[in-house]
């Protein structure tokens, strides 16, 4: 048995420790980090700008000026309309208490007196609450005489009542909030300015060794990044201006401001899309006098987050990002925990870094594994761990969706073969148990029997599998031409073997040959087959691994029981030298097995066969 190396003990338990110590770093110095990562997102953002400008030769400091001044410009007008929408919001809500009131006395439950009787439960309660101490031990005397003599005095309890908020105290969380406000302004310059000085400092951590791998990681980070948050940008700009002249037109007080809060609240993965309509939905309720203006509203946010979520981001987004929608909700919670609100607006950005890293550092190659949108699993993986499962209907899909780009030809040879291949090697180290390895052959019979109805059917109505269009592409048109050749598979040795020779004969009666595959059995069975069946062609079908030695015996007999019978073989998928391998069995100087079944096909079409005397109609086996 294996023992394991100390060396890579120790180094995972380091990976642990360090990774630990970076979020525990994170969590207690967010103060020093949270305004870093702010200057960053938005370098990224203003950096294509500033580029912009330097083209017009203004010079790095005056661009970096301009760019900054003109969106601090921005971003105050929209605040101050935005804050001025706000007070005339605060200022009409007096006026809607008499909408809300028909409302909730509209209700069907309102008048129901179990509601009626906790309301005014909880009114006293909370009367109760409200009163000062000397109030509430202002009680008749007779009454507590009563109780004095009944029952001994209980303790008085203690309220610890928070003295209010000083005015100095209020002042002081204004500046603290405008001075991490200015220290994020002041890195984003710093950062602008000396964007390529910062880069290169950042190379230099990782040694002149790996030059190349970090500029390959920085420039891919830096652009799924950029395009991102520009593209995020500009969608949630649209929306917020969709949203605010809706409501506007709907005729919900404040549309810009609450177009402004939508657009920003979506910044917030998931949760910001809700929360940017709960407000201007429950202000519908206050000024509207029916149900059709809550209705609208609710509709107006419903229909745009749809279209824009399922329609206009995927298309515009596309795989920039390069992370999973499921890790950009771990993540999302993740960096919440670490910064709060802040860290919901980051995580998307920081993950997409975390990710790019991954890609190009061999030590942290899990990263994309957990948080990446690319397949973990290749297709014939997929379908062969799916037929593990037992799960043949799941299988059989992914082949479908397959189809919908790719040629049955290409599946069986990309994706069905592969699977049947890994399946062969699992049998032959006994990692397949007899009961899973039968139903891998079966449920394989079956798929392949569905697919090739399925294509039949198609075309003998003249129409495309995919698209339900008329078609006559070659492989139909050849189709229809019988050839008055006769070819028949032979496995090489057991039923996977076979399994790969009904798929070869599929094809080749897909194009017009008169072709099928005998049961897998002895070289005397074969050779008995051949003999009453007579073909003009025999491929053999060999599936690796521990094949070659089967293939050669099997070989060797045919040409010795008719030496002039054209034999193919096929050795699906093998890696090796072809060229040794066909010595190796005994072919000609001028055969080479194939590896795909389109070769197998192109080799018969473009061989010369002189048809047999007989012709015989066979079925298959």
């Amino acid at each position: 048995m294996a023992l394991r190396s100390p060396s890579r003990d120790v180094f995972h338990l380091l990976v642990v420790v360090v990774a630990v110590a970076v979020i525990c770093a994170l969590y207690f110095a967010s103060v020093v980090f949270v305004p870093i990562a702010l200057a960053m997102l938005f370098a990224f953002v203003l950096t294509p700008i500033v580029k912009l400008f330097e083209r017009g030769r203004l010079g790095r400091t005056l661009s970096t000026s301009l760019v900054v001044i003109l969106t601090l410009a921005g971003v105050g007008a929209v605040g101050w309309m935005v804050a001025r929408q706000f007070a005339d919001v605060l200022n009409q809500l007096p006026e809607y208490q008499s909408n809300i009131k028909e409302k909730i006395d509209s209700l069907p439950f309102s008048n129901n007196p179990t509601l009626k009787n906790a309301s005014a439960t909880m009114n006293q309660l909370s009367r109760a609450l409200a009163l000062p101490p000397e109030a509430k031990s202002d009680a008749p005397s007779g009454k507590r005489s009563a109780n004095t003599s009944s029952r001994p005095a209980q303790p008085l309890p203690v309220e610890v009542i928070k003295p209010a908020s000083l005015p100095i105290e209020s002042v002081q969380s204004v500046l603290g909030l405008l001075l991490q406000a200015l220290i994020v302004i002041v890195f984003t310059i710093f950062m602008l300015l000396r964007r390529e000085n910062l880069r290169n400092r950042f190379i230099s951590l990782a040694g002149q060794q790996r030059l190349n791998l970090m500029t390959h990681a920085l420039d891919e980070a830096s652009d799924r990044v950029s395009r991102y948050l520009r593209t995020q940008l500009a969608v949630n700009a649209v929306y917020g201006a969709f949203i605010g002249m809706g409501l506007h037109w709907i005729g919900i007080p404040g549309g810009l401001l609450w177009g402004v809060v939508a657009g920003l609240l979506r910044f917030l993965p998931y949760v910001g899309p809700p929360l940017g309509g709960i407000m201007p939905l429950l202000l519908s309720l206050a000024i509207s006098h029916g149900w059709r203006g809550p209705v609208i509203t609710l509709g107006l946010f419903v229909i745009i987050e749809l279209l824009v979520s399922n329609g206009i981001e995927p298309m515009l987004y596309g795989s920039q990002t390069g992370v999973a929608p499921f890790a950009i909700l771990v993540a999302a919670i993740f960096w919440t925990f670490l910064w709060g609100p802040i860290g919901l607006v980051l995580s998307t950005p920081l993950t997409v870094c975390l990710v790019v890293l991954g890609r190009h550092v061999p030590h942290l190659g899990f990263l994309p594994l957990l948080l990446g949108d690319e397949p973990v699993l290749t297709p014939d993986a997929r379908v062969y761990q799916r037929l593990l499962a037992m799960d043949q209907e799941e299988a059989e899909q992914v082949l479908e969706s397959l189809l919908e780009e790719k040629s049955l030809e290409e599946v069986y040879d990309s994706v069905l073969i592969p699977a049947l291949n890994l399946a062969e090697q699992d049998r032959h180290r006994d990692q397949l148990d007899e009961a899973s390895a039968k139903f891998i052959c079966q449920s394989t019979r079956e798929i392949i029997d569905d697919l090739c109805e399925r294509y039949k059917e198609c075309e003998s109505h003249g129409i495309s599998k995919e698209t339900g269009a008329p078609i006559q592409t070659e492989e139909a048109v050849r189709a229809k031409v019988k050839h008055p050749y006769a070819i028949m598979c032979v496995p090489a040795g057991d039923e996977a073997d076979e399994i790969v020779g009904i798929m070869l004969a599929q094809l080749l009666e897909r194009a017009g040959y008169t072709a099928h595959c005998v049961h897998y059995g002895t070289d005397i069975d074969i050779i008995k087959h051949v003999q009453f069946d007579k073909p003009d062609v025999v491929c053999i079908s060999a599936l690796p691994p521990f094949v070659i030695s089967h293939t050669r015996s099997l070989y060797r007999a045919l040409k010795a029981q008719s030496p002039n019978l054209q034999v193919l073989v096929g050795l699906w998928n093998f890696p090796g030298d072809m060229s040794k391998v066909a010595r190796r069995i005994g072919m000609g100087k001028d055969s080479v097995p194939a590896t795909k079944l389109a070769d197998i096909i192109r080799q018969i079409s473009d061989s010369q066969l002189v048809p047999t005397d007989a012709r015989i109609t066979v079925s298959r086996a």
